[in-house]
């Protein structure tokens, strides 16, 4: 569907996308600063209700998601292989049906924000693997 160009090209900004996103949930103290410093006041910038304090399991699962996400975004930067996004893809799906599922439970609307750049990476990353048009050789 794409030139090889703009497949790597599409793959490579995906996994600066996530790389940049998700580093500050990636240890305790990233992710309290982010959302302590940058969450909270953005929350209530946009007139949004308080978010929770985060408790102890919800900074362990955030910090399994953010250390991941980010050994899976370097190793895509790292070995540079197109393949790695049917992969990426996948993941992209299931990140995107757990943040649709938050959102019908309640989650503050800012998941909008990460949902929709994991939809569209995901689609674009899946397009890579479907097949451009076949030229035919002159008679």
């Amino acid at each position: 569907m794409y030139s090889p160009h703009t497949a790597n090209r599409i793959f490579r900004v995906s996994a600066w996308y996530d790389l940049c996103v998700t580093w500050p949930f990636a240890l305790p103290i990233t992710l309290g600063l982010f959302w302590g410093g940058i969450l909270i006041p953005l929350h209530g910038a946009l007139g949004l209700p308080a978010l929770p304090t985060l408790d102890p399991h919800a900074v362990l699962f955030a910090n399994f998601f953010g250390s991941v996400v980010v050994i899976w975004a370097i190793v895509r930067l790292y070995l540079n292989d197109i393949r790695l996004a049917l992969f990426d893809g996948a993941g992209r799906v299931l990140f995107s049906i757990a943040m649709i599922n938050a959102l019908l439970a309640g989650l503050t609307p800012l998941i909008w924000a990460f949902l929709v750049p994991e939809i569209i990476f995901a689609v674009l990353q899946l397009l890579i693997l479907i097949p451009g048009p076949k030229t035919q050789a002159a008679a």
